[in-house]
C-alpha cells in the first residue's frame, strides 16, 4: 500500500493560503461563499466548521470531509451532526494525522465520479485531504477548508493549480507498506 508522509521541509508550504480567504465564520461567511462559488462544477468542503457552515447556510456540497474534530479536540455534538445530511452517501476512511494513504486517495477519486453528495468521515485526520481534492477535482470546482480563528479558504481548481497542488503531493516522502 502506497502512503504519501507530509515531511517537516513542506509545512511551511502548507501553512501558505493556496486561495482566496474569506474572513470571519458562521453563516455570513458561507453565505458570501454561495452566493460566489454555488454554480461551481464540484464544491468540495474539508473539515467540521466549513461543512457545517454551508449545510446550515443552504448548501449541500457536492464531497466533504469531516473528522468529528475541530482545533485537533473533538467537535460539540450539535456540530457533529449538524455535518450529516440525508443526502450524503458516507463513507469512511482512516487516514492518520500527517498522512495520505491509499484508501483515501482511492474514496476521493471515487466520489469524485459520484453524481450524489459524498461525506468522507476520516478516521484519523481529515487536513491533508484537500490536496488530493485539490488536484483530482474537475476545473472549475471549488476546494473549501477552514483556517481556524480567521475564516475559511477556497480554492478555484485551475489547471494551474491543479500543477501546483500535485507538485506538493509528489514532494511528499513516499514509501510502500
Amino acid at each position: 500500500m502506497k502512503i504519501y508522509c507530509l515531511p517537516d521541509e513542506l509545512k511551511s508550504e502548507l501553512r501558505k493560503l493556496h486561495g482566496e480567504l474569506y474572513r470571519g465564520d458562521g453563516q455570513d461567511t458561507a453565505r458570501q461563499i454561495i452566493k460566489n462559488f454555488s454554480n461551481s462544477t464540484k464544491v468540495i468542503t474539508v473539515g467540521d466548521i466549513v461543512t457545517f457552515n454551508l449545510l446550515n447556510a443552504g448548501l449541500v456540497p457536492d464531497i466533504s470531509f469531516v473528522d468529528d474534530r475541530t482545533k485537533r479536540v473533538p467537535a460539540s455534538d450539535h456540530i457533529m451532526h449538524g455535518t450529516k445530511h440525508p443526502r450524503f452517501r458516507t463513507v469512511t476512511v482512516e487516514n492518520p494525522p500527517g498522512i495520505l494513504t491509499e484508501g483515501l486517495l482511492r474514496e476521493v477519486s471515487k466520489a469524485m465520479d459520484s453524481d450524489n453528495p459524498v461525506r468522507i468521515f476520516v478516521k484519523g485526520e481529515e487536513d491533508l485531504a484537500a490536496l488530493p481534492a485539490i488536484a483530482m477535482a474537475p476545473l472549475s470546482s471549488v476546494v473549501i477548508y477552514g483556517l481556524p480563528d480567521e475564516g475559511a479558504v477556497v480554492v478555484k481548481v485551475t489547471p494551474d493549480k491543479k500543477k501546483e497542488i500535485q507538485s506538493l503531493i509528489n514532494k511528499m516522502k513516499c514509501k510502500e507498506e
